[in-house]
């Protein structure tokens, strides 16, 4: 960029503006030198401050990076608001997400008036889980204290005891933005519905995310997509005090989960199991697996292909396979999306054929006795005794860890010499049979 200067500027005045010029250009860049120096300071200085409370390093950077506000707080403010945290007795794992969920709670002033409200809900006891619920939602919606005692007033006046208003509070937090009228009419439907007084309780004590659902809009269109099914009332009314989550379902999950029921291609006394408490049960087994394998990265085109193409997996405990999913990510190293090409891994047994092959291939592996790279299929696929010859026979370091065929001689099926018992026996031939032999012989030529 050019710049102008009077014709009749003097050589030593040329020389003086080039100077001042270099020095603003130099004093810019050290102020943004320092500047920088500064921001770096304070990210370290908060998160060594964070690992101290037990906040794991590996995302702090990444936290730290999104969450510029922080470097312009207090540091000391940050280390009150920590400490009051931690007074809440909230569990770690829970403080972690709260804090990286919703990083406005480390507010030192928001935190302090809480401290003192908690103290006056006039709950007996308040549980850390609710702390937390109720922090991270006043915290986005700048919600004051007066919104939650309105609405524990409401639930009191309603017959609540003050554990279930705990506990809605704890799973629903929203219930702060309703009113009266709004929760009375959630709670009438469930009792018009034919859900005793009692077990209103247990459902919204299990349940609590019910009250934030539309009665027109929602629940009613649910329960008569069930009855459209062919349940009848009391089937309903009774697996929904079993599992109050079934409220929670959109419209026609439950529909797509008896279509894939009813076309299973499996052994009989598979199937047998799958409905052994009726079809609507099995239709929530269905979906809970399907749930919780979209929440692992599947989509619910791939989940119910896996479940439909493996229906072993549906009579196993959810736990079960939870465990398999985290063994095939975080153990195995496989991608999730193995389990399309190979559903079989969730129908195996998993300390007696999951574990023992894995750990052979492992083994081999560190000690580079494989020349190629063994997939989850070729791991899953083979029979026992396959995957024994295959893997474990050439490598007798590998059958203890194996298991099966290690400890057992392989014997012969019949005692050693055991044929000559069964050998013909031979009779001496007289000349007269020769005779015979001959003349029979020859009429046939």
């Amino acid at each position: 960029m050019a710049i102008w200067l009077p014709a009749r500027l003097s050589p030593f005045r040329l020389k003086l503006a080039s100077t001042l010029s270099n020095h603003n250009s130099q004093s810019f860049s050290t102020r943004f030198r320092f500047s920088q120096q500064s921001q770096y300071r304070k990210q370290v200085s908060i998160a060594n401050l964070l690992q101290r409370y037990g906040f794991p390093s590996s995302q702090l950077q990444n936290f730290l990076s999104k969450n510029h506000v922080l470097l312009n707080s207090n540091l000391e403010e940050i280390d009150k608001s920590l400490g009051i945290l931690l007074s809440f007795q909230i569990p770690q794992k829970s403080l972690v997400s709260l804090v990286f969920e919703c990083p406005g709670v480390l507010d030192f002033q928001f935190l302090k008036k809480w401290q003192i409200g908690f103290a006056n809900l006039g709950l007996p006891s308040v549980p850390p889980l609710m702390i937390k619920s109720v922090l991270e939602h006043s915290r986005r919606f700048q919600l004051d204290q007066d919104c939650v005692f309105g609405s524990v007033e409401v639930l009191r006046g309603m017959g609540f005891s003050d554990r279930i208003v705990s506990r809605i509070l704890e799973g629903f937090p929203g219930v702060t933005l309703m009113n009266e009228m709004e929760i009375r009419r959630r709670i009438e439907f469930l009792m018009g519905f034919g859900i005793p007084r009692d077990k209103i309780d247990w459902v919204l004590s299990s349940f609590p995310r019910v009250l934030g659902l539309g009665v027109e809009d929602r629940l009613k269109p649910l329960l008569s997509e069930f009855r459209e099914l062919g349940f009848s009332e009391d089937l309903i009314r009774r697996e929904v005090v079993r599992e109050p989550k079934i409220l929670g379902w959109e419209l026609g999950e439950l529909s797509r989960c008896l279509e894939l029921l009813r076309t299973l291609k499996c052994r009989e006394p598979i199937k047998e199991k799958i409905f052994s408490d009726g079809e609507f049960r099995a239709g929530f087994e269905v979906k809970l697996r399907v749930d919780y394998l979209c929440s692992q990265g599947l989509i619910r085109r791939e989940a119910f292909g896996v479940l439909w193409r493996e229906p072993r997996c549906i009579i196993y405990k959810i736990e079960d396979v939870e465990k398999k999913v985290e063994f095939l990510k975080y153990r195995m190293k496989f991608n999730i999306s193995c389990l399309v090409e190979v559903p079989e891994f969730l129908g195996v047994n998993f300390d007696k054929q999951i574990v023992p092959r894995f750990s052979v291939i492992e083994y081999l592996r560190s000690k580079s006795g494989l020349g190629f790279q063994v997939g989850l299929r070729a791991l899953i696929k083979p029979s026992r005794l396959k995957f024994y010859n295959l893997y474990v026979k050439p490598y007798p370091e590998c059958a203890k860890m194996f298991g099966r065929y290690s400890d057992v001689d392989v014997k012969s099926r019949h005692p050693i010499g055991l044929w000559k018992h069964f050998k013909p026996q031979s009779f001496p031939e007289s000349r007269q049979q020769v005779e015979n032999m001959k003349l029979y012989m020859e009429t046939l030529i």
